[in-house]
């Protein structure tokens, strides 16, 4: 056996996986089992403290496997008592990953893309361009990483007691678009969701995507995860603007693939609309009353989300009272509707506002940083470069509650 080759990482393997890998070994289906419930319940990278495991399969394991979380290289806590996690993945590209503390749950939110392709107008993210897809350990890793930081996994004994799990939720709602990473999206989903893992309820984890019609087509066949949906505009031809994948996927088209998925689950759950109010963009009252028509036969909750503003964007944050009065119009139309409020925003992790550490590849970080110093030369002063000290957000759904 060649003790050089690279070692498999058994982190972000699904069950299925694990239990193939095993067999593919000459081992037992039920090893993935014990491994699995030593990595994700009790957070133990080691194989040789693995208790419960054969000396010589301990032996076989170092060989071959390792159990490697990504590396986490800053920590931020906030007054409210909000985590943000800078974690360097294998591209050398930094994301971020948010922990919101609540009396009743904590909620982590966890991105899947370093970077994002879509560049939707209201997103500091889509200003960074892409870089890389993050692989199914580096997404998992990052609930791994909360739990083994605060407190979450049980002692490392093989018949140890549960312990109350720091992390109650999971919104995909971070960098990038959870859709467009399918595959390791979905193995992580596994593994959030399983019982020998982290055993979280199908209620309590949220997908969030922009509309990727296709991947949400495919979804019913992969998962039962709760999704939401980030419309931002009630027409085809304002969402053009914002949204620019409507252009493919048009509202209509959109919201019959998530009627079909919500329509594939065994319960009656409902989808969260997710609406950033922009102000004199999108916060005007007929787009209330034009969003509650658009929705009139599409069971759903509405979350409202009072745009935050970022270094190059001229979008600006509506006023309380344009986020009151849309609020009202949906609520005696008969929808519940949440609105979003600010958490960790002394530490950048505020909603609608992530900027990470992109080696892009597609130039559009490159693009907008000479705008940006083109409208400086104009009106100097007036816009800024992203730096790592900006107001680094990731999305969480207060919406959540009542899911």
């Amino acid at each position: 056996m060649n003790q050089t080759a690279e070692k498999t990482n058994l982190l972000g393997m699904s069950l299925p996986m694990l239990q193939a890998y095993f067999q593919s070994m000459g081992e037992k289906p039920f090893r993935a089992v014990q491994v699995m419930k030593w990595i994700h319940q009790r957070g133990v990278t080691e194989f040789t403290a693995m208790t419960d495991i054969s000396h010589s399969l301990q032996q076989k394991l170092q060989l071959v496997a390792e159990v490697k979380p990504p590396k986490i290289v800053e920590e931020f806590l906030a007054a409210d008592g909000c985590y943000k996690w800078i974690v360097e993945v294998a591209s050398g590209s930094r994301v971020e990953t948010v922990f919101i503390p609540e009396a009743d749950r904590g909620t982590l939110c966890i991105s899947s893309q370093a970077g994002c392709t879509l560049d939707c107008s209201f997103c500091a993210t889509g200003k960074q361009g892409f870089n890389s897809n993050l692989t199914a350990a580096e997404i998992i890793g990052q609930l791994w990483w909360a739990n083994h930081r605060l407190g979450g996994f049980a002692p490392p004994r093989p018949h140890a007691g549960k312990t109350t799990r720091a992390v109650s939720n999971v919104v995909m709602m971070g960098m990038g678009e959870p859709l467009l990473n399918f595959d390791n999206v979905m193995a992580s989903l596994s593994l959030m969701m399983e019982d020998n893992a982290y055993g979280l309820s199908k209620r309590r984890v949220t997908i969030s995507t922009a509309g990727v019609v296709p991947a949400i087509d495919r979804l019913k066949d992969f998962t039962d995860a709760s999704l939401a949906v980030s419309l931002h505009a009630p027409n085809d031809e304002l969402r053009n603007q914002i949204v620019p994948v409507n252009r493919k996927y048009p509202i209509r088209e959109l919201l019959r693939s998530v009627a079909d998925y919500m329509a594939s689950l065994p319960d009656k759950r409902v989808p969260v609309i997710e609406y950033t109010l922009i102000s004199g963009v999108n916060d005007h009252k007929h787009l209330a009353h034009e969003l509650a028509a658009l929705l009139r036969e599409f069971p759903c909750k509405i979350n409202l989300i009072p745009f935050n503003p970022f270094a190059q964007s001229d979008y600006r944050r509506p006023s309380n009272n344009a986020v009151n009065n849309f609020r009202q119009i949906l609520q005696e139309a008969g929808y519940t509707v949440t609105v979003r409020t600010t958490r960790g925003d002394d530490i950048g992790a505020a909603c609608g506002q992530l900027v990470g550490e992109v080696a892009d590849q597609t130039r559009r970080s490159e693009r907008y940083r000479r705008a940006a110093a083109d409208a400086q030369a104009v009106v100097p002063g007036s816009n800024r470069t992203f730096t790592s000290a900006d107001n680094l957000a990731i999305s969480v759904d207060s919406a959540q509650r009542s899911i």
